[in-house]
């Protein structure tokens, strides 16, 4: 259906440049939303104030144009917000625009500044270029447009680069004041995994950490949280099993019991709801059980938060191959309402070459498989690896475990283009691991059906891929052969795209179910689906960020309630970036670890965690970049009762037939200049 043409038009950037175009367009008759990213008007020109006097250039200019565009009926101010996507067609134009929160309702707000002056923390004034501070409640300047304060509580880089949005600052904050019972527990509200997770997350969060990019090193907010849940676990006290207040009497079936479909239960179950976990292998975890290895992730330490699941009353049935043993008419016979489907990708990409079915040849994941569930055989001799990420660094040093004389690591493009973790690689060349790059199998070789060895071929980079990384290409006249006893690939996994076709999802070309990217939703009514399935391989931590957003889905679903309402912000954030001066360098903590000659005899963990002292001494490190604290001291000297925290963003849609960006628009376009900057809509120019 064609859109119905709008007279209306967007201005995107509140400078005197969109403030003018603003203006002249409602003397045509026109009516204009003016859009503004900070939380007032008037852009670079108001700030020019701190370089003219008041009484000369800048305000002479833009005090008149202020009280204009804030008098003028057929503007619309939309402060402290962002364009988020624009589509339709020339004159009917659908905005979507993110209007984040103030915190301080401008109906009530009278402008007297008490909260300011009883704020007790201080941040860098962008607004005057970090040269000054401001409080964290705020007004840019005086004559500010519009004239009502704001609460700055953008979350720290660490908590926006965490997939579960973990509270980083507050946990990290209260280890520092040795309050670990409570820091754990400020995990909890968000993981159930935290001892997991201080293992084997690739820790987003210290890439971003502040510390780590602009000062020295990040904090180790992995380890962190490991040492909360290895405190608790020392002082021999059980998990404590939260009150659901909330009894619901519909069942919810969860296929997969791997980290998606664990934290989907959880979840669940904490919102009072009846679930079964459905499990294909003879144990729960998922990759996490049987993917990796127990010198990384000690099986007693998964056991005892996947039990802590158990105790909310979880009930997880292991030994059931969905397709086979259990159907979705089946679950509906059985009065399940909603189903999160999450089995994962656990078949091996093959490396498609001559000999690979030879006896020997150990695809990386059915490698782990049988080492974690104890049916693997003892190794000998020299073992070659072929791929470059997680599954090929676990999969090396198990071998090296498991009795091999030595190991070596092929692949086919340069350490620097290898996926796995930094550290996982550094562990395994301390190990005695060699790494051969920039070589590709061609051919496995043997001697009736047992491997002797694998013919390979050197490799150039080339321009990137869709990777993103330097393409390979095979250099004519390179093969060589390296002598091996087995050979293990493990260059990635994939879903089993037969059972899924024969379920009746739809698929993507890449052959994953297609979902809904916000709720989850498949094609069949009443079925979600998330994790690996879905992304392909990724991290636990993933996985565990789509089972919970599969929970708030079904849970919607089931009390019949909109699934979309309020939640295109949830992966919307706008962290603090700057950092204080003055601030010393101080090494991060090291991990402790057991020496290399008696790690390679045995799985027992590597790392051995950090004291009390060395957690205490990390966790000062933190520099607390969050902005506001939410200390409500502001809300408690507020007299016109204008302050409440619990003001949400929210997302509107608004229709216009142009558009207009402003000068300074392509500093903050989230919609990518090349995109909306050079006319892919006739409608949209710059003013």
């Amino acid at each position: 259906m064609t859109q119905k043409k709008s007279g209306a038009v967007l201005v995107v950037g509140g400078g005197i440049g969109g403030m003018q175009a603003a203006l002249d367009l409602t003397e045509s008759g026109f009516k204009v939303y003016l859009l503004e990213k900070s939380a007032n008007i008037g852009g670079t020109m108001a700030q020019l104030d701190k370089t003219f006097p008041t009484n000369d250039c800048s305000m002479c200019i833009m005090s008149p144009k202020l009280v204009e565009v804030a008098r003028n009926p057929n503007i619309e101010l939309i402060t402290h917000a962002d364009l988020l996507n624009l589509e339709g067609e020339p004159g009917a134009f659908t905005a979507t625009i993110a209007r984040h929160t103030k915190r301080v309702d401008p109906e009530k707000c009278t402008g007297c500044g008490l909260c300011t002056q009883n704020c007790p923390l201080e941040v860098l004034s962008e607004y005057n270029e970090g040269e000054t501070g401001r409080s964290a409640v705020y007004i840019n300047y005086p004559q500010a447009v519009p004239s009502t304060y704001v609460i700055d509580k953008e979350d720290p880089p660490c908590a926006v680069a965490c997939p579960v949005h973990l509270e980083v600052r507050e946990y990290v904050g209260l280890i520092a004041e040795g309050r670990y019972q409570e820091s754990l527990a400020v995990i909890r509200k968000k993981l159930p995994f935290p001892s997991v997770c201080g293992r084997i997350c690739s820790h987003p969060c210290e890439t971003m950490c502040l510390r780590g990019r602009k000062v020295d090193d990040p904090i180790a907010i992995a380890s962190l949280k490991r040492f909360v849940a290895d405190y608790e676990e020392a002082s021999g006290k059980p998990i404590p099993v939260p009150v659901v207040r909330e009894k619901r009497e519909e069942k919810i079936a969860v296929i997969g019991a791997g980290p998606a479909g664990l934290t989907c239960a959880n979840d669940l179950a904490l919102k009072g709801y009846q679930v079964t976990v459905f499990e294909k292998l003879p144990v729960a975890g998922g990759m996490l059980a049987v993917g990796i290895p127990d010198y990384r992730l000690p099986r007693r330490v998964l056991n005892k938060e996947i039990e802590a699941i158990q105790a909310l009353g979880v009930d997880i049935k292991t030994g059931v191959a969905f397709g086979t043993d259990l159907t979705f008419e089946d679950l509906k016979s059985q009065g399940y309402l909603a189903v999160f489907f999450a089995v994962g990708a656990h078949k091996n990409q093959i490396l498609n070459i001559p000999g690979e079915d030879m006896e020997g040849v150990m695809p990386g994941v059915d490698f782990l498989r049988n080492l974690n569930l104890g049916t693997l055989e003892p190794l000998n001799g020299h073992v070659v690896v072929v791929g470059g990420g997680n599954v090929a660094i676990d999969a090396a040093r198990s071998a090296l475990r498991a009795g091999a004389r030595s190991v070596e690591i092929c692949y086919r493009r340069s350490r620097k283009e290898m996926p796995a973790n930094e550290e996982e690689i550094e562990e395994a060349m301390a190990e005695g691991i060699a790494i051969r790059y920039l070589v590709s199998p061609v051919e496995v070789l043997g001697e009736g059906k047992r491997v002797t060895g694998i013919r390979m071929i050197k490799m150039r980079l080339s321009d990137p891929d869709a990777s993103g990384r330097r393409r390979p290409i095979p250099v004519k006249g390179s093969e060589f052969v390296i002598q091996a006893d087995f050979v293990i690939p493990a260059i990635g996994q994939r879903t089993d795209t037969a059972l899924l076709e024969s379920l009746g999802f739809k698929l993507t070309r890449r052959g994953l179910p297609r979902v809904d990217d916000l709720t989850l939703e498949t094609n069949l009514p009443g079925v979600f689906a998330g994790g690996d399935l879905v992304t392909g391989p990724a991290m636990a931590i993933d996985a565990m960020a789509a089972g919970k957003r599969a929970a708030v889905s079904i849970d919607r679903y089931l009390r019949g309630e909109d699934l979309r309402a309020g939640r295109e912000l949830e992966e919307t954030f706008f962290p603090v970036e700057d950092v204080r001066e003055g601030i010393e360098k101080e090494p991060r903590v090291a991990m402790p670890e057991v020496d290399v000659e008696t790690r390679v005899r045995s799985f027992d963990e590597v790392q051995l965690g950090f004291t009390e002292e060395m957690a205490v001494q990390e966790a000062k490190r933190c520099l607390s970049c969050r902005r506001c604290l939410g200390c409500g001291i502001c809300a408690d000297v507020c007299e016109a009762e204008a302050i409440d925290y619990r003001i949400p963003p929210k997302v509107e849609r608004v229709q216009v037939g142009a558009v207009i960006l402003s000068p300074g628009f392509d500093e903050y376009n989230p919609l990518g200049k090349g995109e909306y900057g050079y006319g892919r809509y006739r409608n949209v120019v710059s003013s």
